[in-house]
């Protein structure tokens, strides 16, 4: 799908203000999933917090969302999908390894960004320091009512 002229800046313009308001809620107001493996259960898990969501006006059924995403040092994210919603992921703070199914681990610090293609599926995302803590401002544009992370299941 092709993005009218001018809609992702405007889109990631206003997740950058709005990355600055109150923080939202978790993701179904529950804590983080649990661990997938016994070396990373032991880690703190992030914090995942929406700020700021509005359906798209001349994108019928799409949804603009925000959220920060606070990691703990040593702190991660289970592996998980974003369904069918581009993701647009900026480092505010700390550095953070990033890996999605098929490509190399990446390591972004303050100030760099990555995308992540509907279907992607993110099997690595951590931070980097054991001592300090990392922030992530995350933009999606969603299917309307679609859950934003849907971590992998157990095994």
């Amino acid at each position: 799908m092709a993005f009218p002229r001018g809609l992702l800046a405007t889109a990631l313009t206003l997740a950058a203000v709005t990355a600055c308001g109150t923080a939202g809620q978790d993701v179904n107001g529950e804590a983080p999933a649990a661990a997938v493996t016994s070396e990373s259960s032991m880690r703190p898990s992030d914090k995942f917090s929406v700020q700021f969501e509005q359906a798209l006006p001349n994108i019928k059924g799409k949804t603009f969302t925000s959220a920060i995403v606070d990691y703990p040092p040593d702190g991660r994210t289970p592996p998980h999908r974003h369904g069918d919603a581009f993701v647009y992921a900026y480092v505010l703070k700390g550095t953070v390894r990033s890996q999605l199914v098929g490509e190399p681990v990446r390591t972004y610090r303050k100030g760099e960004y990555w995308i992540e293609p509907p279907g992607a599926h993110h099997v690595l995302s951590e931070n980097a320091s054991r001592t300090e803590p990392a922030q992530l401002l995350v933009v999606f544009v969603s299917n309307t009512g679609d859950e934003l992370r849907v971590d992998d299941p157990s095994t």
